[in-house]
């Protein structure tokens, strides 16, 4: 039997599902497990139509299912199904079943959101994946008590836990989200409402939440707190089959990536089996402008593109202008992909501090319209949910590898890169080419986390500099920065991604400038981080929509 670890509130939920729904042609049964604890599944009433009552019961009976009304005048019948009877019955031909109640909606009108459908997720739902069974920790300002990010496409508890990293305390009840950054992102990973076209607002709409609040109102969170969030994902990873960590924030780089410890404890969930996803950062175009902790070599750091307001149209989408760049300053290629960061529409409150601060990008009926890598990281991590659900036992590295070598760069007309590597990585996420890929090549080859963890080995990419700000890599044809073209299909890169491994630290990589930040940060004189780790991180810097 398959289990779905995840928390759901206990008793019995009378539910309605108007319509025929075709499910994935598989079936799991579920199970509630809390630190060891197993609890059966629950139960709700269906309404099930589609052929004669003697053939329905026969029916329900063979999943499992307990037969409580026979309704002759509307020729179906009531049944209490468990969510994977229930899914068991709806790939039998000819059945049709209903809720016997709508489930409220708070954001009321429906929209349309367009990015499942830039990745390619939307494929991936028509084959019948939704991030089920794969638990996604989103550490980030809290969520409120929007029922699409509270409920599964199929109006099913996905809530697990809240862990309020700032009061050190589990929060019972609704945490509520009064920046507003939390609820948004949340929303692009898993939003289970529907477009007027009938397709899904999120990237992985039935994928388990675990939310962690680091950060406050105005979006900054302490270092101490963020740590004390990520420590507690790490511990409770195997009670709440935490799989994904999604990091929409970011802090300056002080120290090299080993001495952070932000990008200490980013590294150790990393080590610990969780797929860590960060935004690269809002503070691009320039060259080494990525943030902490997406400067970290092992986790997947995502940078954004935007569609130019066309989602349907490839030709004139491009990098956002926002969007951090690589490389870092031990010489490793970042962002490691791009994806959908412009004008992205998610859920939000209208009285949340981003909204009031931007109302003029507030849309009626909950909706609010944001750029950033924060967005872009989302929709990634929601890509992670979807190729777990696919193929569970991926390690991180593996996730990372299939990633990247089947995202699409961006094309120029004579099928040249039309941004360097530094800019967009590997290119654009494909959300179903990674599961079509079958790969399962380990990227972050030649490090080792458990030395780099314990401070006896550090490592270095292939990135340099020339001494005239030209950035290259050293044993590859070097790239320019350019302007942008289309994202097209059919870039391999010949060297294998060879580029995304690390070598061990010595002074061969050692960059002509000397590793002098470009905002005077010299680090061969080191950073000292304050004994009560007071820096701060923040929700990234906030950029118009574009």
């Amino acid at each position: 039997m398959n289990h779905r670890k995840t928390l759901i509130f206990s008793g019995l939920l009378t539910v309605v599902i108007v319509g025929a729904f075709q499910w994935p042609q598989k079936t799991q049964d579920m199970v509630v497990d809390v630190v060891g604890e197993t609890v059966e599944e629950t139960t709700r009433s269906i309404l099930i139509q589609g052929g004669s009552l003697e053939d329905l019961k026969q029916k329900v009976t063979s999943v499992g299912g307990e037969v409580t009304h026979e309704l002759g005048i509307i020729k179906a019948v009531a049944a209490r199904l468990t969510k994977t009877q229930e899914k068991a019955i709806k790939e039998m031909e000819g059945i049709r079943l209903y809720e016997d109640r709508e489930a409220e909606t708070s954001s009321g009108a429906l929209v349309e959101t367009w990015y499942p459908s830039v990745v390619g997720a939307d494929d991936l739902h028509n084959l019948g994946y939704f991030g089920y069974s794969v638990n996604v920790a989103v550490l980030d300002t809290g969520i409120s008590g929007f029922s699409e990010l509270w409920y599964d496409s199929i109006n099913w508890t996905r809530f697990i836990t809240q862990y309020d990293a700032i009061d050190n305390v589990i929060v019972p009840g609704a945490m509520g989200d009064t920046n507003g950054h939390g609820d948004h992102v949340t929303g692009v990973i898993m939003n289970s409402a529907r477009s007027p076209t009938g397709k899904y607002n999120g990237v992985a709409p039935d994928a388990g939440l675990v939310v962690v609040r680091g950060f406050d109102n105005t979006g900054k969170g302490a270092y101490a707190d963020v740590i004390r969030g990520i420590d507690w994902i790490v511990t409770n990873k195997n009670a709440l089959n935490i799989r994904v960590l999604n990091l929409s924030f970011s802090a300056p780089p002080r120290s090299h990536y080993w001495d952070d410890p932000l990008n200490q404890a980013v590294m150790a969930a990393w080590k610990a089996g969780i797929v860590v996803v960060c935004a690269a950062g809002n503070l691009g175009p320039d060259p080494m402008t990525i943030g902490v902790p997406g400067n970290v070599p092992y986790v997947i750091t995502v940078g954004a593109m935007t569609d130019n307001y066309t989602p349907q149209d490839p030709t004139d989408d491009s990098l956002a202008s926002f969007s951090a760049a690589g490389p870092t300053v031990e010489g490793f290629v970042k962002p490691d992909l791009v994806a959908p960061g412009g004008h992205l529409v998610s859920v939000m409150q209208y009285n949340s501090e981003i909204a009031t601060t931007h109302p003029e990008f507030f849309h009626s009926d909950w909706h609010f319209e944001m750029s950033g890598t924060s967005q872009a990281a989302a929709v990634v991590t929601g890509v992670v949910a979807l190729l777990l659900e696919y193929e569970p036992n991926l390690t991180p590295d593996q996730v990372k590898h299939r990633l990247m070598s089947t995202a699409r760069p961006a094309l120029d007309g004579s099928g040249d890169l039309a941004y360097s590597i530094f800019q967009q990585g590997a290119g654009m996420v494909d959300a179903y080419g990674s599961l079509a890929a079958g790969t399962y090549t380990s990227a972050n080859q030649g490090m080792n986390i458990d030395n780099d963890l314990a401070g006896t080995e550090h490592y270095g990419g292939r990135a340099n500099s020339d001494g005239n700000g030209n950035y290259y890599l050293m044993g590859m044809n070097g790239h320019t920065w350019t302007g942008g073209y289309i994202w097209s299909d059919g870039y391999i890169w010949s060297d294998g991604y060879i580029w995304s491994d690390g070598y061990i630290w010595s002074d061969g990589y050692i960059w002509s400038d000397g590793y002098i930040w470009s905002d005077g940060y010299i680090w061969s004189d080191g950073y000292v981080f304050s004994s009560g780790l007071t820096e701060t991180a923040s929700v990234n810097t906030w950029v118009p929509p574009e």
